[in-house]
């Protein structure tokens, strides 16, 4: 973790990236990163104006154990249940780190300053229990800037509806087909039309839709890569890009419409594209791919610190690099369609992973926590 006073000389490409109306939210979150000021530095310094988070990285910044250690001897004396545990120490996180935010939350009209918090990933296919969670999860937080993460799974599309309809802000995760992107557009507009029949406050109302980047082209160029022809080689690394590009023109052509006209003429807010899987997994290509090809206003880049600190320093941000691109976008996923490789067979299979990799990691983050407890002389 570098120092903010190291980040400040070299944020320009940062500054650059939010001037193109990108708004840079931070992938990661940790006790000690808000207990150092590490977040408020990234806030006041980097440009970071928002913090995703997810199973894996609480599992990581839990599983540690390192600035826990009082909380879970008090949850311990109490005799909580594990799960009691892990949702009262994710949401102490969220909350402070949502405080941290506030200022970015209020300057910017609720549009920025989002601490995002997910729903129970085993509940991944359970609607009602998912809306139940969400409320839960948004009492527990308990501040205006959280936004409670529900997965757009078939199960997660009416939880979705419903939760907006109740007014709760929402991130929509784990999306990687154009299909189900427009589905999930389509759910927001439906919990907004059920809000606005209840009389509540549109305008106070956010979300954002988390399209998944770098796992596309970790399954596609692997499949290239056993092709080996000239024609499959040449392929890969574009077809995240494409898939990418092309949700953004959905977005443009969603929100241009007559039902959204309705809505925004009611005080509704655009949900944004958030481009989230950011951190490069082929390491042949520049660590700063996914940021600088998916430039667009409007969107949010959620970015792992490492991700965030290669863009500062050698970022390579030069205006919109998104919306001159659909016709390519299309070519480039037709030729991997040419060469045998289904598009919704690949977004389908990447669907079913990104839940049960969050599933593994929040079972893991059960067992470290039972662990602790239990070591404690406390039965989990």
């Amino acid at each position: 973790m570098i120092t903010v006073t190291e980040a400040t000389a070299t944020a320009g490409a940062l500054k650059r990236l939010s001037d193109e109306g990108v708004s840079i939210w931070l992938d990661d979150l940790s006790r000690k990163r808000i207990s150092t000021g590490n977040l408020a530095g990234l806030v006041g310094d980097r440009h970071v104006v928002g913090v995703t988070t997810n199973p894996s990285i609480f599992q990581a910044a839990i599983g540690s154990g390192e600035g826990y250690e009082e909380q879970l001897a008090d949850l311990a004396v109490r005799g909580v249940t594990v799960d009691e545990a892990v949702r009262m120490m994710t949401t102490q996180d969220v909350r402070a780190a949502a405080d941290v935010l506030r200022p970015v939350y209020e300057a910017t009209g609720g549009r920025d300053g989002r601490v995002s918090i997910e729903v129970d990933p085993r509940l991944a296919h359970e609607t009602t229990a998912t809306v139940a969670e969400a409320r839960q999860l948004a009492w527990l937080v308990d501040r205006p800037n959280v936004m409670i993460k529900i997965p757009a799974t078939k199960a997660g599309l009416p939880a979705i509806t419903a939760v907006i309809a109740q007014g709760i802000s929402v991130n929509v995760t784990l999306i990687f087909s154009l299909e189900r992107y427009r589905e999930v557009m389509d759910a927001y507009q439906a919990g907004l039309e059920q809000a606005a029949a209840k009389g509540l406050d549109l305008a106070a109302i956010h979300s954002v839709a988390s399209f998944f980047v770098s796992r596309v082209d970790a399954e596609i160029d692997k499949r290239l890569t056993v092709l080996g022809t000239d024609e499959a080689l040449a392929l890969k690394g574009r077809a995240a890009l494409a898939n990418a590009r092309l949700a953004y023109e959905a977005y443009e052509q969603v929100f241009a419409g007559d039902r959204w006209s309705a809505l925004e003429s009611a005080g509704a807010n655009r949900q944004r594209p958030l481009w989230a899987s950011t951190g490069v997994k082929d390491p042949s290509y520049k660590d700063t791919l996914y940021v600088d090809e998916l430039v667009a206003p409007g969107t949010v880049n959620t970015m792992p610190e490492a991700t965030l600190n290669a863009t500062a320093d050698h970022g390579d941000v030069r205006g919109d690099t998104v919306t001159g691109g659909y016709e390519q976008a299309r070519a480039d996923l037709a030729a991997v369609e040419r060469l045998g490789i289904s598009y919704d067979e690949v977004v389908g299979k990447l669907e079913d992973e990104g839940v049960a990799k969050f599933e593994v990691a929040w079972q893991e983050l059960l067992d470290a926590v039972t662990k602790s407890l239990n070591s404690k002389g406390v039965d989990a």
